[in-house]
């Protein structure tokens, strides 16, 4: 018996999770965070289908939090076993786990408050630092483009997905009672020809592919008409005493903002008396993760200049060390740029900044990547003109500006690109990770392109395979 079992992200772009079963081996694809959608709280609550101390070995794509944000539960639970990832995301999953732990035990702690004052019990977060120190010790590190026995019958294959630091692309070998089969996961596939990162290396024969389709619908606008745009919009700021706040995931997003803005600088085109200020002490330890693994930056001349420049950056970007000096941001009405997280603004620093500037004219709020429904960046992008923040109904008056070519997300020319070569051997597609919109839309390319068969699974569907 073969079977694979889709768990999450189907239907929405949260919640990535999959269990493979060969025989009587299981191995767990990724098991990440829902966000933002309604019900998110019970579904993040919601356990794989089997009891965990039998799952044989976890296997995670990268590092975001909708990948690898309930792994700490399996601790919890009694999970006992490896958990492979590449090296660099294993130390991005350490730093992304530990805040999220660290902001579920304050929101918990700002719940119980409201909470009891109405007589009710408060929820428990979903697990602490100690749960993300247990976990943390069971990761073993799974080289890039080496084949991974992770169980009997189950070997794993990873191919560089281009989408973040150590993100990968898993071709799973499964073997049992004399019979093969391959299954790929695509995980999140990133855009090609992006400063940093390599491009993404797609596989070649497989099976079934479970595939990512973000952006399934569309492709996105070219990089060198969003820096244009980037540019402009600052340079307003800065003419018309503007404060411009960007949402920025800490990981990849921020570290190709900061390349972008050092590149403008010493091309002279954006002013040096615009300051720019890092709010993000996650993203500051992520940018500094890169430097730690040149060997997944995409060539020596990109290295050293990613390097160089970030040494320059030095002087050019303000550096926003403590919570006091990020509040005091919020006094100074002065032009500026913030870059804070988290990237859909459902937490983390960015939220008070909005707080304190989404009502006024004079700011301006750049989306520089996904936004899945019910977040508070979600509703910005709607246009609503009043959002709730921090349990209050405050106006929208700032601009918002939608900077669909940062993505990290490869659009839906590049997901046909990746699945080319796939094509040939005529797999099964299940297509994940996308809001149907997305999913319909690439889904009928497929089938018109490639002529394949495609399925758009409902959640929580199993597959004999």
């Amino acid at each position: 018996m073969m079977r694979l079992h889709l768990l999450g992200a189907t239907g929405e772009v949260t919640g990535s999770s999959s269990l493979l079963e060969v025989g009587k081996k299981k191995v767990l694809v990724d098991f990440g965070l829902f966000q933002g959608a309604k019900f998110a709280l019970e579904k993040n609550r919601r356990l794989p289908p089997v009891d965990v101390r039998k799952i044989d070995a976890v296997v995670l794509t990268h590092a975001h939090l909708d990948h690898s944000g309930r792994l700490p539960m399996l601790a919890r639970l009694g999970y006992k076993g490896p958990i492979y990832a590449s090296p660099a995301t294993i130390d991005l999953t350490r730093l992304l786990l530990g805040d999220s732990a660290r902001i579920q035990q304050s929101d918990a702690e700002r719940a119980a408050k409201r909470l009891v004052r109405q007589g009710r019990i408060p929820p428990e977060p979903l697990y602490d630092e100690e749960d993300v120190a247990t976990i943390m010790s069971q990761f073993v590190p799974m080289p890039m483009n080496k084949t991974t026995q992770v169980t009997q019958g189950v070997s794993v294959l990873p191919h560089d997905a281009g989408h973040i630091l150590g993100s990968t692309s898993l071709k799973f070998h499964l073997e049992e009672a004399g019979q093969t089969r391959i299954v790929v996961f695509s995980g999140d596939i990133g855009v090609r020809d992006t400063p940093l990162l390599c491009d993404p290396e797609p596989f070649h024969e497989a099976h079934w592919v479970v595939m990512e389709s973000t952006y399934g619908d569309r492709d996105h606008r070219s990089i060198a008409a969003t820096i244009e745009e980037f540019l402009q919009i600052l340079v307003t700021a800065e003419a018309e005493k503007r404060r411009v706040l960007i949402p920025a995931f800490a990981v990849g997003r921020t570290q190709q903002l900061l390349y972008y803005i050092g590149v403008l600088t010493e091309q002279g085109r954006l002013p040096e008396s615009l300051p720019v200020y890092l709010d993000s002490p996650m993203a500051r330890a992520a940018t500094q993760l890169h430097l730690d693994h040149p060997e997944l930056l995409d060539d020596e001349t990109k290295r050293k200049d990613f390097c160089a420049r970030l040494d320059r950056l030095k002087k050019r970007v303000r550096i926003v060390e403590s919570r006091a000096d990020s509040m005091s941001l919020n006094d100074d009405w002065s032009p500026c740029v913030i870059i804070a997280g988290s990237g859909m603004c459902n937490g983390g620093r960015i939220v008070h900044h909005l707080k304190h500037s989404v009502w006024r004219h004079n700011t301006d709020v750049l989306m520089v990547g996904y936004q899945s429904n019910g977040t508070l960046g979600s509703q910005l992008v709607k246009g609503l003109k009043k959002v709730r923040i921090l349990g209050q109904m405050i106006e929208v008056r700032a601009k918002i500006h939608t900077l669909g070519g940062f993505s990290a997300h490869a659009g839906q020319t590049e997901l046909l690109d990746w699945l080319k070569p796939l094509a040939a051997r005529k797999p099964m597609v299940l297509l994940n990770h996308g809001e149907d919109r997305s999913r319909e839309a690439l889904a009928e390319k497929i089938r018109n392109d490639f002529g394949l068969n495609v399925t758009l699974p409902e959640p929580e569907t199993s597959f004999d395979l």
